[in-house]
């Protein structure tokens, strides 16, 4: 063991001193600043996770849609021909648009999905009904849960449908429908379980005045994660239209060019508040740097001793250097045990804070029964690097400060 490592060790036995308990606070703020960056880190990450995963069951992972006019025709052989992809795992011709629902006053403006009944339950990853069946036999309607709860249906009541052509056709009349509800489903993500609802293909050509043809074909893949993969089969998809004689031209659209705006604006809060978050172990670690002002002061005299004995400056400022980062050290592996055990807990503790009344997690806003989180190697590197470089650099003014003190005057003091 080296003199400035012995020396280092030495001063970090409490005393009693106001220096010691400096110490306590500094290693306690390095511990929570640690703890508090890991666990945002891994619970931001968590909420990326879900919210691909909902998307990635709800919604297609690859959309065709006409690349001129609103109207594919033809859609049957294209399909066909799609499910020939490799990779490709399901194909459904859908007409997805804006609808009116109302009922006994209460009003909703939800996305209706027109689809055929066995494409819905294989396209849409939504589980078991929460009440009636998915069947869509006659005039009937599958509500998302919060939809239903919007409006006060049930399953057997009836909803009053408007077309969204009521608006835009000026020469034509569409008469709102009625249809039963015979199912709802709740998928876990409020954002689809209060603003789509599904129906027949055929109801909605009708509800649209459309014979025949689809708004779009939706294609799901074995492999949507897998970037080389997922490519793969987007090209073979594009390239279908091209291949088919007499086929309209198509254009592909990704489930990533779909919703880039939730996944950019979640990685930039991500980044903006592990930022900000940093700020936390930045003013930790000027605890560190105060607690070796005070032990410097306090050390004064040892310092003085040590270079007339011969010391040289290095070699003081090593011991204040190490010292320093011993305490950035202990602070470092208590708030991976600290995040460690918050994040094994973690549901736990959101329940008991919303029994005192702090609802730090409410289902209503994000729509997630449980709050998500999983931790990235990645994460703790960087904070961890990020605290002792920090750390470093603190320890190194005091380290300067206690290496140029004249031996003369620090015997005298």
């Amino acid at each position: 063991m080296s003199f400035s490592f012995f020396l280092a060790l030495k001063y970090l036995k409490p005393k009693r001193s106001v220096a010691s308990v400096i110490t306590c606070v500094s290693v306690i703020g390095v511990m929570l600043g640690v703890a508090v960056v890991i666990v945002v880190r891994s619970v931001m990450t968590g909420f990326g996770d879900i919210w691909e995963e909902k998307i990635l069951d709800f919604k297609p992972h690859v959309s065709l849609l006409p690349a001129d006019g609103n109207v594919i025709h033809g859609e049957d052989g294209l399909a066909e021909r799609l499910r020939t992809v490799p990779g490709v795992t399901c194909v459904t011709p859908e007409i997805d648009t804006r609808v009116l629902l109302s009922h006994k006053g209460r009003v909703l403006a939800p996305v209706i999905i027109g689809v055929d009944g066995d494409d819905f339950t294989r396209a849409y990853k939504i589980g078991a009904p929460r009440a009636g069946t998915f069947k869509l036999d006659g005039d009937s309607i599958v509500l998302g849960s919060a939809a239903a709860r919007t409006l006060g249906v049930w399953v057997g009541d009836e909803v009053v449908v408007y077309s969204p052509k009521t608006l835009v056709a000026r020469d034509e009349v569409f008469l709102p429908v009625k249809w039963k509800v015979s199912g709802i489903f709740s998928c876990g993500q409020h954002e689809y379980d209060s603003g789509y609802v599904v129906a027949s293909l055929s109801n909605v050509r009708d509800l649209m005045g459309m014979e025949r043809g689809v708004f779009a074909i939706h294609v799901k893949t074995d492999r949507p994660t897998d970037q080389a993969g997922f490519e793969r089969i987007v090209e073979a998809c594009r390239a279908v239209p091209r291949e088919l004689p007499g086929a309209p031209p198509l254009r592909a659209i990704t489930w990533r060019e779909a919703d880039r705006e939730i996944f950019n604006a979640l990685a930039v809060e991500k980044n903006m508040t592990a930022l900000l978050l940093s700020l936390i172990s930045l003013v930790a670690v000027f605890c560190v740097m105060n607690t070796l002002l005070v032990l410097t002061v306090q050390k004064t005299p040892e310092i003085g001793l040590l270079k007339a004995v011969g010391f040289g400056r290095l070699e003081i400022m090593n011991v204040f250097v190490v010292h320093g980062m011993i305490q950035c050290g202990a602070g470092v592996l208590l708030g991976l045990a600290a995040s460690w055990a918050v994040l094994a807990n973690l549901q736990n503790i959101v329940e008991w804070l919303a029994t005192v009344g702090v609802e730090v997690f409410p289902a209503s806003v994000y729509g997630l029964a449980a709050i998500p989180h999983r931790l990235i190697v990645s994460d703790i590197f960087w904070v961890v690097g990020l605290v002792f470089v920090f750390g470093l650099l603190a320890s190194l003014i005091p380290a300067l400060f206690a290496s140029f003190k004249d031996p003369v005057k620090a015997l005298n003091s």
